[in-house]
Protein backbone atom coordinates (compact mmCIF):
# COMPACT_ATOMS: atom_id res chain seq x y z
CA UNK A 1 0.00 0.00 0.00
CA UNK A 2 1.15 3.60 -1.01
CA UNK A 3 1.39 5.79 1.35
CA UNK A 4 -0.34 9.18 0.10
CA UNK A 5 -1.24 12.50 2.38
CA UNK A 6 -4.41 13.07 -0.81
CA UNK A 7 -6.65 10.58 1.60
CA UNK A 8 -6.30 13.31 4.33
CA UNK A 9 -6.71 15.95 2.25
CA UNK A 10 -10.69 16.35 2.12
CA UNK A 11 -12.26 19.15 0.74
CA UNK A 12 -15.38 18.38 2.49
CA UNK A 13 -13.44 19.75 5.62
CA UNK A 14 -13.35 23.40 4.48
CA UNK A 15 -17.22 23.61 4.28
CA UNK A 16 -19.54 24.25 7.22
CA UNK A 17 -21.36 20.79 7.91
CA UNK A 18 -24.70 21.23 8.64
CA UNK A 19 -27.37 18.49 10.04
CA UNK A 20 -30.84 18.46 10.34
CA UNK A 21 -32.60 16.82 14.12
CA UNK A 22 -35.75 16.41 15.34
CA UNK A 23 -36.38 18.67 17.56
CA UNK A 24 -38.31 18.42 20.71
CA UNK A 25 -41.51 17.18 20.54
CA UNK A 26 -42.96 20.18 22.60
CA UNK A 27 -42.27 22.22 20.02
CA UNK A 28 -44.18 22.51 17.01
CA UNK A 29 -45.45 25.05 14.26
CA UNK A 30 -48.42 26.43 13.55
CA UNK A 31 -49.21 23.21 11.44
CA UNK A 32 -48.08 20.57 14.74
CA UNK A 33 -45.13 19.80 12.84
CA UNK A 34 -42.27 18.97 15.34
CA UNK A 35 -39.40 22.21 14.32
CA UNK A 36 -36.04 20.97 13.39
CA UNK A 37 -33.07 21.48 15.06
CA UNK A 38 -30.18 23.05 12.49
CA UNK A 39 -26.79 21.62 14.09
CA UNK A 40 -23.19 22.68 12.64
CA UNK A 41 -20.64 20.42 13.16
CA UNK A 42 -17.79 21.91 15.07
CA UNK A 43 -14.76 21.44 14.78
CA UNK A 44 -12.14 19.62 17.36
CA UNK A 45 -10.36 22.62 17.64
CA UNK A 46 -13.12 24.83 18.13
CA UNK A 47 -14.74 22.34 20.98
CA UNK A 48 -11.29 22.15 22.87
CA UNK A 49 -10.95 25.99 22.90
CA UNK A 50 -14.29 25.76 24.39
CA UNK A 51 -13.51 23.65 27.20
CA UNK A 52 -10.63 25.46 28.09
CA UNK A 53 -12.26 29.03 28.58
CA UNK A 54 -14.32 26.96 31.52
CA UNK A 55 -10.75 25.47 33.16
CA UNK A 56 -9.47 27.39 35.70
CA UNK A 57 -6.03 26.12 36.97
CA UNK A 58 -4.73 27.96 40.53
CA UNK A 59 -2.60 27.25 43.11
CA UNK A 60 -3.96 24.47 45.77
CA UNK A 61 -3.41 26.34 49.14
CA UNK A 62 -3.73 24.59 52.56
CA UNK A 63 -6.25 26.17 55.37
CA UNK A 64 -3.41 28.53 56.53
CA UNK A 65 -3.12 29.75 53.23
CA UNK A 66 -0.05 28.22 51.88
CA UNK A 67 0.52 26.54 49.13
CA UNK A 68 0.56 22.41 48.92
CA UNK A 69 4.50 21.15 47.60
CA UNK A 70 4.84 17.72 46.50
CA UNK A 71 7.99 16.98 44.80
CA UNK A 72 9.68 20.20 45.42
CA UNK A 73 6.83 21.17 42.70
CA UNK A 74 3.78 23.68 43.38
CA UNK A 75 0.39 21.68 43.34
CA UNK A 76 -2.33 23.04 41.17
CA UNK A 77 -6.06 22.34 41.47
CA UNK A 78 -8.12 22.65 38.27
CA UNK A 79 -11.60 23.49 38.43
CA UNK A 80 -13.72 22.59 35.12
CA UNK A 81 -17.20 23.80 34.83
CA UNK A 82 -18.46 21.35 32.45
CA UNK A 83 -22.15 21.91 32.05
CA UNK A 84 -21.66 25.61 31.46
CA UNK A 85 -19.19 24.52 28.98
CA UNK A 86 -21.73 21.89 27.86
CA UNK A 87 -24.40 24.73 27.33
CA UNK A 88 -21.96 27.24 25.27
CA UNK A 89 -20.62 23.96 22.71
CA UNK A 90 -24.59 23.84 22.27
CA UNK A 91 -24.98 27.70 21.81
CA UNK A 92 -22.35 27.42 19.26
CA UNK A 93 -23.17 24.18 17.33
CA UNK A 94 -27.03 25.23 16.83
CA UNK A 95 -27.32 27.55 13.31
CA UNK A 96 -31.14 26.89 14.21
CA UNK A 97 -32.64 28.18 16.53
CA UNK A 98 -29.65 30.85 16.60
CA UNK A 99 -29.04 31.13 20.46
CA UNK A 100 -27.22 33.86 20.20
CA UNK A 101 -29.77 35.84 17.64
CA UNK A 102 -29.98 39.29 19.47
CA UNK A 103 -33.96 39.81 19.32
CA UNK A 104 -34.18 36.17 21.46
CA UNK A 105 -31.70 36.97 23.51
CA UNK A 106 -33.67 40.43 24.52
CA UNK A 107 -36.88 38.00 24.38
CA UNK A 108 -35.37 36.39 27.25
CA UNK A 109 -33.68 39.19 28.97
CA UNK A 110 -30.42 37.26 28.56
CA UNK A 111 -26.70 38.68 28.41
CA UNK A 112 -25.21 35.52 28.85
CA UNK A 113 -25.21 32.84 25.90
CA UNK A 114 -24.80 29.96 28.19
CA UNK A 115 -27.93 30.70 29.80
CA UNK A 116 -29.78 30.77 26.68
CA UNK A 117 -30.29 26.51 26.31
CA UNK A 118 -32.26 26.56 29.84
CA UNK A 119 -34.14 29.54 28.97
CA UNK A 120 -35.37 28.59 25.55
CA UNK A 121 -35.54 24.90 25.98
CA UNK A 122 -36.65 25.28 29.98
CA UNK A 123 -38.20 21.87 30.32
CA UNK A 124 -35.56 18.79 31.28
CA UNK A 125 -36.85 16.50 28.45
CA UNK A 126 -36.62 19.47 26.07
CA UNK A 127 -33.11 20.37 27.13
CA UNK A 128 -31.93 16.68 27.35
CA UNK A 129 -33.04 16.05 23.86
CA UNK A 130 -31.77 18.92 22.56
CA UNK A 131 -28.20 18.63 24.63
CA UNK A 132 -28.42 14.86 23.39
CA UNK A 133 -29.36 15.55 19.29
CA UNK A 134 -26.19 17.64 19.21
CA UNK A 135 -23.76 15.91 21.48
CA UNK A 136 -24.81 12.95 19.10
CA UNK A 137 -23.98 15.10 15.62
CA UNK A 138 -20.79 16.12 17.13
CA UNK A 139 -19.99 12.87 17.81
CA UNK A 140 -19.32 13.32 21.41
CA UNK A 141 -22.14 11.04 22.44
CA UNK A 142 -23.61 7.98 20.98
CA UNK A 143 -26.46 8.03 20.09
CA UNK A 144 -29.51 6.57 22.17
CA UNK A 145 -32.14 4.65 20.73
CA UNK A 146 -35.74 5.37 22.10
CA UNK A 147 -35.51 2.16 24.70
CA UNK A 148 -32.07 3.27 26.32
CA UNK A 149 -33.93 6.80 26.84
CA UNK A 150 -36.86 5.53 28.27
CA UNK A 151 -34.62 2.92 30.96
CA UNK A 152 -32.26 6.09 31.09
CA UNK A 153 -35.48 8.50 32.52
CA UNK A 154 -36.69 5.63 34.32
CA UNK A 155 -33.30 5.28 36.38
CA UNK A 156 -33.37 8.92 37.19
Amino acid sequence: MVKNLKYFMRENLKKEEIIVAPGPESIKDENGNTINLEIRVLPNSVIQKINDNYRKRTIALDKKGNPYISGNEVVFRTEFDAARASRHVIVEALKYPDLKDPELMKFFDCHDITDMPLLVFPRADEYRHVSNMVMTALGLREAATDEEEIEEAKNS
